[in-house]
């Protein structure tokens, strides 16, 4: 028999996770239709409740507490086994539909997803997709995302993991430019050529390179940063200097030969490579429309990596 305790908290914590993903008390309180104020005292009751600063509270701003984030995530997992149990009351086992909602690395989704998609939903006519480039951290269960993909060695412990490949980084210019300026043999020399890079953070025209036990940093430098991987690809073929790509971004670049790599011998080191990850919220009981897409992309993945693992 559950906790009397625990059942009277329940659609405060459902509150709470509102007010947490709103931003505001009274962008939530819109929502739940009551007012800012009355939200306002039900946080102050369940933080009596559990003994904890949940929120800090200021006249601008909204901050969520160390403790608040470990009681948001655990109350995530409480609020999403509730809809998956509204899901099990609605599924049609038999014909998958609804929506879906999916995030991943631009260059990934551009890359390697953009060619399954249509495949998929012309597969599958009753299901909707809803695809969110992110570059950086995706957060499922706060971004409301039922499949996150990711290229990462470190995925989320708190989600299911499904592995698909793995991804490596590689250095690329077209011939014309190596033509002209020379290619470079180790790291150091990129410092006297034009290279391309994201220009999103201060630090990211520094590049990192392995080899064996030889490690070396790079400070590069450019005309042309952007933060877009079929522009910078273009920027490259064009001849405006040497740029870092996934594997999978240059895969036919390279094989009609408009771009080679360059220090192929050479490992470069970044938070974006390595692992491609498929994760998803734990459930027991998964909507049809969610399990038909994780076993499509899956098989479709793991061919499509194992096959570019095997022609690197």
């Amino acid at each position: 028999m559950p906790n009397t305790k625990l059942v009277s908290l329940l659609p405060d914590l459902a509150s709470f996770i509102l007010v947490v993903n709103e931003g505001s008390f009274t962008a939530a309180a819109k929502k739940l239709d009551v007012t800012p104020s009355a939200l306002s005292k039900l946080i102050t009751r369940l933080e009596n409740a559990l003994s904890v600063k949940l929120l800090e509270r200021t006249t601008r701003k909204l901050n969520i507490t160390q403790a608040g984030q470990r009681v948001y995530d655990q109350a995530n997992i409480m609020l999403n086994a509730a809809q998956q149990a509204i899901e099990v009351s609605k599924q049609d086992h038999t014909e998958p539909s609804g929506t879906i909602s999916i995030a991943a690395p631009e260059a990934f989704l551009h890359s390697v997803l953009q060619p399954l998609i249509t495949p998929f939903l012309r597969l599958y006519p009753e299901i909707s997709l809803k695809v969110r480039a992110v570059d950086g951290d995706i957060h499922v269960l706060k971004e409301d995302i039922d499949i996150a993909f990711k290229l990462t060695d470190k995925p989320d412990e708190n989600l299911v993991l499904k592995e698909i490949g793995k991804t490596d980084l590689v250095l690329c210019a077209s011939p014309d430019y190596l033509k002209l300026r020379g290619t470079p043999s180790r790291p150091i020399d990129l410092v006297e050529h034009d290279c391309l890079y994201l220009g999103e953070t201060s630090n990211d025209n520094t590049w990192d390179f392995l080899k064996d036990d030889e490690f070396h940093t790079v400070v590069v430098s450019g005309c042309f940063a952007v933060n877009q991987s079929q522009m910078r690809l273009q920027g490259v073929k064009e001849g405006l200097g040497i740029g870092i790509f996934h594997d999978f971004v240059v895969t036919e670049s390279l094989k009609d030969k408009t771009v080679v790599r360059v220090l192929p011998d050479w490992t470069i080191k970044s938070n974006y490579h390595g692992g491609v990850a498929m994760q998803y919220a734990q459930t027991k009981y998964m909507p049809a429309r969610l399990r038909v897409f994780i076993d499509y992309m899956h098989q479709q993945l793991t061919n499509q990596f194992t096959t570019l693992t095997t022609q690197g």
